[in-house]
């Protein structure tokens, strides 16, 4: 009897062993899926074919480009990205494999972390190092208006150049089209849309805001020199999306803006007057408010009613068209004027 009851406790300690050792291997066998998951390997729709966010885009070195659609076979493990918008929209998701990206530039605070040496250094926004592109082997390069030029140059290195940059003539559907890019190729459409219907919470909320005055001016500071922005221009989206109404439709539309000068603001003389600070934006030293709050400038409406607001320079100029970022842009707004 006894020999029966140590058989049967042993048997016992057996089946228990054995259940606690699946239950390890199914725990860490779940560990490692959900590991896999988070580089993409389970994304379906492989291989995929990407179309650009816009189909052509006009350099002056290079005349009319045409960016064409690219078919990837898998999930790019490898990533060099220029667009600061779409490097934006990657963080935001949870994106990993970012091997390279420019630094000639001040990077917004919460972008900070791409500027240490875990990633590589490309070169800057407009002179790409191809040597150095290269050598990192990347698997796709996500670029936008600055690297046209290069477009060619960059498809030797590898086939698959995304162009993936916001377009003045229709910012905001360039922007949302960059995001399903993003969400596509990486399996992260729910997050995309988790941060999109942010947005569009924080768009009613500026709109309101908006309504409450009558004219608005959005304008650029470059080291004491201004430039003018009206709708269908670069910041066009302020008046198109936000709701702002411009003072005039008398402006330039160009990417940089129409030179304007602080007497010209002085006779559209709006209720509330944007200034984007490109100087900020460069690294270089800001002298925007003792420049901006001149005598003539004190004449303004906005001025006496304390509605000239500082924009974030790189926040607006070099990271704008990713979700953090046009979020961000939002709310620095309402923060501002309310």
């Amino acid at each position: 009897m006894k020999n029966l009851k140590l058989l049967t406790l042993v048997l016992a300690m057996m089946v228990f062993v054995l259940a606690a050792c699946n239950s390890g291997n199914e725990s860490t066998n779940d560990s490692n899926t959900s590991s896999e998951q988070s580089k993409g390997a389970s994304v379906d729709g492989y291989p995929m074919t990407i179309s650009p966010t816009i189909a052509t885009t006009e350099s002056e070195e290079a005349g009319t480009v045409a960016f064409k659609d690219v078919t990837l076979e898998k999930v790019p493990e490898r990533i060099v990205v220029f667009d600061y918008g779409f490097l934006d929209t990657l963080d935001a998701i949870g994106v990993e494999g970012i091997v390279g990206i420019p630094k000639d530039t001040t990077l917004p605070a919460y972008l900070s972390k791409y500027a240490s040496d875990d990633y590589a250094n490309i070169g800057t926004l407009k002179a790409p190092l191809l040597e150095d592109i290269a050598a990192l082997e990347p698997d796709v390069i996500f670029i936008s208006s600055r690297q046209a030029t290069f477009y060619e140059q960059l498809k030797e290195i590898t086939p698959n150049v995304i162009f993936v940059g916001t377009n003045q003539n229709d910012y905001w559907g360039t922007f949302l089209k960059s995001t399903e890019i993003a969400g596509k190729i990486f399996g992260k459409e729910d997050e995309v849309k988790e941060h999109v219907a942010k947005i569009d919470t924080a768009l009613e909320e500026v709109k309101g805001l908006a309504s409450e005055f009558d004219t608005t001016l959005v304008t650029m500071y470059n080291e004491g020199k201004l430039s003018g922005f009206a709708t269908n221009s670069r910041f066009g989206y302020i008046y198109d999306i936000y709701g702002f109404v411009p003072v005039t439709e008398d402006i330039e539309a160009s990417s940089h803006g129409s030179n304007f000068g602080f007497e010209a603001i002085l006779d559209f003389d709006p209720q509330v007057l944007f200034v984007i600070d490109r100087t900020a934006a460069t690294g270089a030293t800001s002298n925007i408010a003792s420049d901006m709050e001149n005598d003539i400038i004190k004449q303004t409406t906005a001025y006496k009613n304390n509605r000239i607001v500082y924009l974030d320079g790189p926040l607006w100029y070099l990271s704008g068209g990713g979700v953090q970022s046009e979020l961000a842009k939002i709310q620095e707004i309402l923060n501002e004027l309310k």
